[in-house]
């Protein structure tokens, strides 16, 4: 694969002597195992996993949203559990404070020299895989003690900078914003999420085997296929994807075009956002489609894989208007408009 990041020369094997071929012969049977082991724990849901786990190869974070009780941590943990990856869960409640996340600065008392000093406790944000879950029920000032770690990877106590294992996956749960003692995410706090995926009830069917797997003795976990180094490795093979400049051109595209002040805003666009996407969001949708080329065997991304993550990375992005609210015009309509006639780049 031709390398496009700032790390070295461009040609088509690794420093180890790997060809581009075998690597991504590599990171698609281990997305299949990977996949594999989390339907063993997870019936269904197989948008949500496979949008997840793309999030996750293109080195992002993502926020699910849905009602509680549709197996969104059990569906984290599996992941973790299929990669031995460390793996923390915040309960995110009115009353947590930013140090309940980063940790702190404590007084222990040496046992040696029987002086007391100060020593910092890390706080469960230090691990491969956090699960923020309901991640909207905690006030924006705690919210806000995730952001350094999502966009920089490292945590600042007290002056002192702490940098955090790879890899680094935040997948936060959010539930719908209409339901009472929800705080909304800043747009600041929303815009370092890759995705926002839209997780919905199972069909009647995949209910029925729900209810019936989960309700006997036997316990079903996911064995472990793969390992943290296998997961850098991926998101590396995803940075080195060569992507073609139409491609890149169609992601600003579709982003600028999410700004009602642009030319190439469409006439829903103009009539209900308040504001568009910023340039993270062109970035993001690159990324993913890379990510989402690599996972079907093809080696560079395609408009198609743009516009299939296009709503995933653009969906928090955009603010609605009032026109919008009075009209009962959603984002997805308007995003599902935006593509539809944003024309790709000749």
């Amino acid at each position: 694969m031709e390398q496009t990041t700032e790390r070295g020369a461009k040609n088509s094997q690794t420093s180890n002597g790997v060809d581009e071929g075998q690597l991504m012969a590599r990171l698609q049977k281990g997305y299949a195992s990977l996949k594999h082991q989390i339907h063993k724990v997870i019936v269904g849901q197989e948008e949500v996993i496979d949008s997840m786990l793309c999030c996750m190869l293109a080195g992002g974070h993502c926020i699910v949203q849905g009602v509680p009780g549709l197996a969104k941590t059990m569906m984290v943990h599996a992941i973790a559990d299929a990669m031995k990856l460390k793996f923390n869960r915040i309960q995110f409640t009115p009353d947590l404070m930013p140090s309940d996340i980063t940790g702190a600065d404590i007084i222990q008392r040496d046992p040696q020299s029987k002086q007391r000093r100060m020593e910092f406790v890390k706080g469960p944000i230090f691990a491969n895989v956090v699960l923020a879950d309901e991640i909207n029920r905690t006030p924006p000032k705690t919210q806000a003690a995730l952001l350094q770690a999502m966009q920089e990877q490292e945590v600042t106590v007290a002056g002192r900078t702490y940098r955090l294992d790879e890899p680094f996956f935040v997948l936060a749960t959010q539930n719908p914003i209409e339901q009472e003692g929800t705080y909304p995410l800043p747009e600041a706090a929303l815009d370092r999420f890759m995705f926002m995926i839209y997780i919905d009830y199972p069909s009647a069917k995949e209910e029925h085997m729900i209810v019936k797997q989960t309700t006997t003795k036997k316990k079903i976990s996911a064995r472990q296929v793969l390992d943290r180094n296998d997961m850098v490795l991926f998101q590396e093979i995803v940075r080195m994807a060569p992507v073609s400049d139409m491609v890149i051109a169609y992601c600003i595209k579709l982003t600028r075009a999410t700004r009602p002040d642009n030319a190439h805003a469409t006439a829903m666009v103009k009539q209900y956002l308040k504001w568009g996407a910023g340039p993270r969001a062109g970035q993001f949708m690159t990324l993913g489609a890379k990510a989402k080329a690599l996972i079907d065997g093809r080696i560079t991304p395609s408009f198609e894989d743009v516009r299939v993550v296009s709503k995933l990375v653009l969906r928090h992005r955009v603010i609605p208007n009032f026109n919008a609210e009075a009209d009962g015009i959603s984002v997805e309509g308007i995003i599902d408009d935006l593509v539809e006639n944003v024309p790709q780049p000749k």
